[in-house]
């Protein structure tokens, strides 16, 4: 097997010639991005589009940093804040009507423990699944191989080692589950406080507009 089907199959690779050549495309488009026009709104979605493996009206504010873009695959609704970095060694899938606050870094790459084996070059890249209607507030940092579940909420500065099941908020070093997210949070804001009655109006209406509306899990 050559390095970039190595790198592929998760196993450990070394980045060669042929991959430091993939990896000056996303360079390229990367320095296209972050030095465009910021109010180009529509000339920023048409580089990300360009960069990632898969996107649907995705939207970055620049800058925005990967290894590779082609590897990373976004839902409907993709939001990234400022100065995000995306080290997709490995695959990173994210589902539906994301958002990542600023400094948010997902890293799919790592290196052996021991310093004779990690100073051969060798590395690798483990996949990141983020689900649908996630939240992953300002300096978060997903670590290799990390699957968080559908409609979660990380709080800022979390280091994410482990899954996070699905209606979860969760915050830490490590990252953990502090609560479920349920119905009573629907028509709040800040820290639980109740949306005003017309922002709540305006969210009820949303919600039953919605083709495919977030359903709340049944009482256990």
């Amino acid at each position: 097997m050559n390095n970039r089907e190595r790198r592929d199959s998760g196993m450990l690779y070394i980045a060669d010639e042929s991959v430091m050549e993939e990896m000056k495309r996303a360079r390229r488009l990367t320095q296209k991005l972050n030095t465009m026009d910021r109010s180009d709104f529509e000339g920023l979605q048409a580089v990300v589009k360009e960069l990632f493996g898969k996107s649907d009206g995705a939207f970055v504010n620049p800058p925005f940093y990967c290894d590779y873009g082609s590897n990373i695959e976004v839902g409907k609704n993709f939001f990234a804040n400022y100065n995000c970095m995306i080290i997709d060694v490995g695959k990173v899938i994210i589902g539906d009507n994301c958002q990542m606050a600023p400094n948010v870094a997902i890293y799919t790459a790592g290196h052996p423990l021991h310093p004779a084996a990690r100073n051969t070059a060798y590395e690798y890249g483990i996949d990141v699944t983020i689900g649908n209607n996630v939240w992953l507030g300002g300096n978060t940092v997903i670590c290799p191989g990390v699957h968080i579940g559908d409609n979660v909420v990380i709080g800022a500065g979390s280091v994410v080692t482990k899954d996070i099941p699905s209606w979860s908020l969760a915050v830490g070093n490590p990252c953990r589950v502090i609560r479920k997210i349920t119905e009573a949070d629907r028509e709040t804001g800040y820290k639980g406080t109740p949306a005003d009655e017309e922002a709540a109006a305006h969210m009820r209406r949303i919600w039953e507009e919605q083709a495919d509306p977030v359903k709340f899990p049944s009482a256990e």
